[in-house]
């Protein structure tokens, strides 16, 4: 029976604890949710608020870390003062310790490389051509424009070369193919200014223009180059490339095949090495 009186003793005493804590720790508990909580929203929507105001990456980094060492500070303080904890040595320990971490970040925080593009930039880095839809403090992450999610360590992208086509507005196209020997080249010149002038996209300054850029043994060389926004660049890209196509065939303009060079020697009729040429 003493044992039994004992456990029933224990039970009760834990039960006066709960009664007598319980509350307490539960909106200790609270407090601290609702602090992890707002310290997540407030990253999630301060960020693109800054960027919308032009603030440098690197700005928006230490702002918003401090602000969000701020939030989780005062959340310990406040669940720890309803734990029955004396306030004023919880924040006093606190402060130091934000105190020191803010410190570590503005010192620390210009000794770290910078990434060459913001969130909402098109990079190419590597193979690897997409949207920048997040970074972290480890990874980027990249949407690749056939759907694809990909997350690529930052010491990936800071150990390879990285195109960001968002630096400056528009973008040149460039297209080059060769066309017979035979063909009429001044022809062709006129078709290729003329399809770029008719396209609204294609902008004005600096102007469309076509060159000859080699003479090879497949043909003649030509080259359309051309400005666009970098938003229209891929469209307009391809519908050049298929107006180019169709209407060189309604010209009667052939693009130029490969071609090579075939020796033939021996003891046939042909056996003075005659040079045959094969499309």
């Amino acid at each position: 029976m003493n044992r039994i009186e004992a456990e029933l003793q224990k039970f009760r005493e834990a039960g006066d604890m709960v009664n007598l804590y319980g509350p307490a720790v539960v909106r200790a508990l609270i407090i601290l949710v609702i602090g992890l909580l707002l310290a997540k929203l407030f990253l999630k929507y301060a960020k693109p608020f800054l960027r919308r105001m032009n603030m440098k990456e690197a700005t928006i980094s230490v702002v918003t870390t401090v602000i969000f060492i701020v939030i989780i500070t005062f959340s310990v303080a406040t669940a720890a003062q309803f734990l029955g904890l004396k306030a004023t040595v919880i924040i006093r320990v606190l402060i130091a310790i934000s105190l020191a971490v803010i410190g570590i970040v503005i010192l620390f925080r210009p000794l770290i490389p910078t990434l060459p593009f913001k969130v909402g930039h098109t990079i190419k880095t590597g193979n690897l051509l997409g949207k920048v839809e997040n970074t972290t403090l480890m990874n980027t992450r990249i949407r690749t424009f056939d759907g694809k999610t990909v997350f690529v360590p930052h010491s990936k992208v800071l150990n390879d070369y990285v195109i960001n086509y968002h630096l400056i507005p528009n973008r040149q196209i460039r297209i080059d193919f060769p066309i017979g020997y035979k063909q009429d080249l001044l022809k062709a010149k006129a078709v290729l200014s003329e399809i770029m002038a008719l396209d609204p996209r294609i902008l004005k300054t600096p102007p469309a223009r076509v060159f000859v850029i080699d003479l090879t043994l497949e043909g003649v060389q030509l080259a359309a180059w051309s400005w666009v926004k970098n938003v229209d660049y891929w469209r307009t890209r391809c519908d050049l490339l298929e107006k180019f196509k169709l209407r060189f065939d309604h010209e009667g303009i052939i693009f130029a095949m490969p071609r090579r060079l075939v020796h033939i020697q021996g003891t046939s009729e042909i056996s003075d090495g005659t040079e045959i040429l094969v499309d």
